[in-house]
């Protein structure tokens, strides 16, 4: 997902995302474990989405805290 696809979202999307992208990271692990997993480039897309969705959502709240 892009970074412009994620800004369009509003940040209880970012939220439900963001759990969704740290449950598919948590499952790739358990597979890699048993052995099941091929594809290990899936542990960097996923990395890489979760901090997408997690700067997006600080710079948010920094932009709230700022016109405080």
């Amino acid at each position: 997902m892009t970074a412009n696809e994620l800004r369009a979202k509003s940040s209880e999307e970012l939220e439900h995302d963001l759990l969704d992208r740290k449950e598919t990271l948590f499952n790739l692990k358990f597979r890699r474990t048993l052995g099941q997993l091929e594809d290990t480039s899936q542990f960097k897309k996923v990395g890489k989405d979760i901090a997408r969705i997690r700067t997006i959502l600080r710079l948010r709240e920094l932009d709230t805290e700022e016109s405080l």
